[in-house]
């Protein structure tokens, strides 16, 4: 009888568990909800816990190499504690609160290649069966997509969007990863700089919007970042003029001659403040795009496939959702 329930637990002969998100993007800091599906196998067991956990495909640098790597950042308990009798089928419903930190994956609709997804995890009979993987889509808050749009409408053109793992100093950063988003620079600004990185650092009160800029050199001096940081509140964001607001914030940075940061706080500030850089250091070079006069013009390519310490391959999770996508076409 243990040796069965142990084989149920590994999906052999026992329950199958199919998640199903509601249509559309999520915000972060928003609900995320949906319906666990499950359905006995071949004999009765006991569901003790259903777990959803929040996974993430995130770069690392190590040794002077980058890796990528599967992250889960958050783990949700959404069911559990009742029985599921043989081939009995259950639904649970479920609504559960994103991290503020969550990446975005699109803009208006379209995808700037983060990989987020949704897993699912059973606890029967003391194992543990993670059987159930699902890609999550995230739209930008209402502050995010003004600086973005404003960004595009200035002449930025969008180069790939990545997740990077380490911390940014200084900062309220709670996830063990952060986003950046790479865009070349407007014409305008095309002679100070190579090219400009935005990170969004979201919670309750407002974003904070970390602005990296590669910095051209001169004849007589090397090029350098400058980094400055700029907060926004959630309150107010459709009376901004995000497009001079943002503009001004690029010229600040173009101007800006040192290669630390600087705080401006139009709006209150989050926790935290003071000089701040990346953990992981920069490699050196940077990815190239044509400049697109928008921030998205179409899906970001995806970049190679490594492992690093302490990571689940990558191409695991691109596995699990290419499946995905067969399957969906064929239901088509």
């Amino acid at each position: 009888m243990v040796f069965k329930r142990l084989l149920g637990a590994l999906g052999v002969g026992g329950p199958s568990v199919d998640t199903v998100l509601d249509d559309g993007p999520v915000r972060p800091g928003g609900p995320l909800a949906g319906h666990v599906h499950l359905e006995g196998g071949s004999a009765d067991c006991e569901i003790e816990q259903i777990t959803l956990e929040l996974v993430a495909r995130v770069e690392a640098e190590e040794d002077d190499e980058e890796h990528e790597g599967v992250v889960a950042f958050d783990r949700l308990t959404v069911g559990g504690g009742f029985r599921l009798a043989e081939g009995e089928r259950r639904s649970v419903p479920f609504t559960v609160t994103l991290p503020w930190e969550t990446p975005v994956t699109e803009l208006y609709g379209q995808p700037l290649g983060v990989v987020l997804g949704v897993r699912t995890e059973l606890a029967v009979a003391g194992a543990r069966d993670k059987g159930d993987l699902d890609p999550l889509r995230v739209a930008p808050l209402p502050a995010q997509e003004g600086v973005l749009e404003a960004l595009g409408q200035l002449g930025f053109g969008f180069t790939s969007a990545d997740l990077e793992l380490g911390r940014i100093h200084g900062t309220g950063q709670t996830l063990p990863f952060y986003q950046e988003i790479e865009l070349s620079p407007a014409p305008q600004y095309a002679h100070a700089v190579d090219e400009v990185e935005v990170t969004f650092l979201a919670a309750p009160s407002g974003v904070e919007v970390v602005l990296e800029a590669d910095k051209r050199g001169g004849l007589f001096s090397e090029g350098h970042d400058a980094v400055n940081r700029f907060a926004v509140s959630h309150e107010g964001v459709e009376h901004v003029d995000w497009n001079t607001e943002v503009d001004s914030w690029v010229r600040q940075m173009v101007q800006h001659h040192g290669g630390h940061a600087a705080d401006h706080t139009g709006y209150p500030p989050h926790q935290g403040h003071g000089l701040h850089h990346h953990d992981a250091p920069h490699d050196g070079h940077h990815r190239s795009g044509p400049s697109t006069g928008a921030v998205v013009a179409g899906a970001a390519a995806g970049v190679a496939v490594g492992v690093a310490g302490g990571f689940v391959a990558a191409e695991v999770i691109d596995e699990v959702f290419d499946d995905d996508e067969d399957e969906g076409d064929e239901e088509d």
